[in-house]
């Protein structure tokens, strides 16, 4: 009894330090979305995203690679653009490009891995979002009955 006891305290004692070690980050998304909210306006997103998919899914992408983060974080940004009415198309497109991406990072990309690498590797990551959020939508839209 006595060895559950040490086991459960030293699981505890491990769970409170990784809290303690995430909650920066969860403050920091709650912020982000907040922000996000306030200065990112329904109208906006609605003058950006007209309905489209092959423009709604360039757009996305375009956006996505642009604002570069944590996938985590671009689920929590797709859900309120699809709570604001964007398409699917563009948002799986935002959420690939946004971890796949990384128009910021390019110049330390080159510097470790090559300038020809570099552009290959973006260029790949760009056509592939686009592809895949075309055949997520399309794939989803099958099973729901809604292609």
């Amino acid at each position: 009894m006595q060895i559950l006891s040490e086991r459960l305290k030293i699981a505890v004692k491990n769970t409170f330090k990784t809290l303690l070690m995430v909650m920066p980050m969860l403050l920091a998304v709650i912020g982000l979305m907040g922000l996000f909210e306030v200065l990112v306006t329904p109208d906006m997103i609605h003058s950006l995203f007209r309905g489209d998919p092959v423009e709604d899914t360039l757009i996305g992408t375009g956006i996505g690679a642009i604002s570069v983060g944590q996938p985590f974080l671009s689920y929590a940004i797709g859900g309120e653009l699809l709570g604001e009415g964007v398409s699917l198309y563009a948002v799986t497109a935002f959420i690939l490009s946004f971890v796949t991406l990384g128009l910021v990072q390019l110049p330390l990309e080159w510097a470790l891995f090559g300038t020809r690498f570099t552009l290959l590797r973006n260029f790949l990551s760009f056509v592939f979002a686009i592809v895949i959020s075309l055949l997520t939508v399309y794939i989803l839209g099958f099973f729901n009955g809604i292609a």
